[in-house]
């Protein structure tokens, strides 16, 4: 009698297409059944309290920290990004993951609140409690930093959490999971489940209390769509056509230095990586000049050879393909590189030049290594163009004085200045966009208020001598409250 064939796909090394894995392409019943494991498993983690839930986390945090040689590796095979790039993406990732262990406790303490003149006799107060089962849905671009933004302070609030890796980059994700249950106390905390599209949709519908999403925008409106059904939270975390703002009084060599890497690292495929430049006109020939001389000394190749790796994803390069040649029939022009750049599965970098802002490659996401720069005539212009976009994740203001004006200013989730992707690093901020790059935090205090609900208990402490909340209530009653309402305005509340 022959054996069921259970359905599986290949993981692939993008820089060679070789095969380096195979795994079980989950059901939709599979998912479910993990998912009431992970509702079974929340209530104990939850009793283990902070510390205790602290404790296996640090632990974890170790763990994953003294085989960073291995996870940076297999990050760098998934991938094709070197592996230098992968063990800073590994290091910030534990980074994060010892922050939310070690912060959880005092952010989701209960807070006091003032009850009011009127309700004075009430003690009112605000806990916070874990949601119960959190799904997240991660991409392959950054396969474990990404994804622990959201693993690390959904599992520090008292969640279980369920992880879908990209098709791209599974192995990482069943090596979370490997090295978590470690040092677990029981199973069921942490689950990775692995499959294409249809998996992450069963994750969707399969009854966990919240979903946190990372990739692209027209993805993340059909994850929207399925939560809803079941009226699933979600956190959006999707794409950006991130800005940067070059003001006269810049130091344009570290502005040039930290942009052409923000849109070259990792092949440019960084949702927060540098897609356009607004450049004050004093300094634009001279910052063009210096971005193009760093650009001849960076090339992509295989991990070990290349600056930065090939596409991970193969059909991007046709989107990148796309946005050179719609660059160049719009108007604009290539300081360096160009349509022949484009080399399957490699893109070297492109640096183009004057592209009109209602140009496809303005407007839409590239995900590639290449950079548009635009002359403007002061800040105001420059502001203004980078807010037209339909995206607002990130943007990057280079200026000696001007920098934090700039800033208050951009219709976007982040700003770094003088400084590029530094939002990332910083474990207790937020991190996350408005408009089509998302919504909802991952990281800091934000983050982990995320993956809890709040919890309002007010308590009588002592009875008073009139009741405004019952059918007892005077006329003298509602005279008294409307003279101080009138007279207090919400004061002393």
């Amino acid at each position: 009698m022959a054996t069921k064939r259970i359905p599986s796909f290949d993981s692939h090394n993008p820089a060679t297409g070789e095969v380096v894995g195979t795994y079980p392409m989950m059901s939709g019943k599979e998912v479910t059944e993990i998912a009431a494991h992970a509702r079974a498993a929340a209530a104990k983690w939850q009793q283990l309290g902070f510390n205790g839930r602290k404790k296996v986390l640090i632990s974890w945090c170790s763990l994953i920290m003294n085989r960073i040689d291995q996870i940076a590796a297999l990050v760098s095979l998934e991938t094709g990004k070197p592996v230098s790039d992968a063990k800073l993406e590994v290091s910030l990732a534990a980074s994060h993951l010892g922050w939310a262990a070690r912060h959880a406790e005092e952010i989701m303490r209960t807070s006091y609140r003032a009850p009011g003149l009127l309700m004075a006799n009430m003690s009112a107060t605000v806990q916070r409690s874990p949601l119960g089962v959190v799904g997240v849905i991660g991409p392959w671009n950054y396969p474990i930093f990404t994804p622990m933004g959201s693993i690390s302070y959904a599992l520090a609030a008292g969640n279980t959490v369920i992880f879908k890796p990209s098709e791209y980059t599974p192995g990482v994700g069943v090596w979370l999971e490997e090295t978590f249950n470690e040092v677990a106390p029981f199973a069921d905390i942490f689950t990775t489940i692995t499959g294409l599209g249809e998996t992450g949709g069963a994750l969707c519908t399969s009854g966990v209390d919240k979903i946190s999403f990372t990739g692209s925008t027209r993805t993340a409106k059909i994850v929207a769509a399925q939560c809803a059904t079941n009226m699933v939270p979600v956190v959006l975390e999707c794409g950006g056509k991130d800005p940067v703002i070059v003001a006269a009084d810049a130091n344009l060599e570290r502005a040039v230095d930290a942009t052409i890497w923000s849109a070259m690292a990792n092949a440019g495929q960084s949702c927060i990586g540098a897609e356009r430049v607004y450049v004050d006109e004093k300094v634009a020939d001279k910052f063009v000049e210096l971005a193009v001389e760093l650009a001849k000394t960076i090339h992509a190749g295989a991990p070990g050879d290349g600056n930065y790796g090939p596409a991970t994803m193969p059909s991007q390069i046709k989107v990148i393909q796309k946005h050179i040649k719609a660059a160049i029939a719009d108007g604009g022009t290539c300081a360096y590189g160009g349509p022949d750049s484009v080399k399957p599965p490699f893109v070297q970098p492109v640096i183009l030049l004057n592209v009109p802002e209602d140009s496809t490659a303005v407007r839409e996401e590239t995900f590639g290594p290449t950079i548009i720069i635009n002359r403007v005539k002061n800040m105001r212009e420059a502001i203004d163009l980078s807010n037209a976009s339909s995206y607002g994740l990130g943007a990057n203001v280079w200026s000696r004085r001007q920098g934090k004006r700039i800033a208050a200013e951009l219709a976007c989730g982040m700003v770094a200045i003088n400084s590029t992707f530094s939002f990332a690093a910083v474990a207790s901020v937020p991190f996350g966009g408005i408009k089509d790059s998302g919504y909802g935090r991952v990281h800091g205090p934000e983050g982990l208020l995320e993956y809890t609900y709040a919890r309002t208990v007010v308590r009588t402490r002592f009875n008073l001598p009139i009741k405004f909340l019952s059918f007892k209530r005077r006329p003298k009653d509602d005279s008294l409250v409307i003279a101080l309402t009138k007279m207090l305005k919400g004061r002393l509340g």
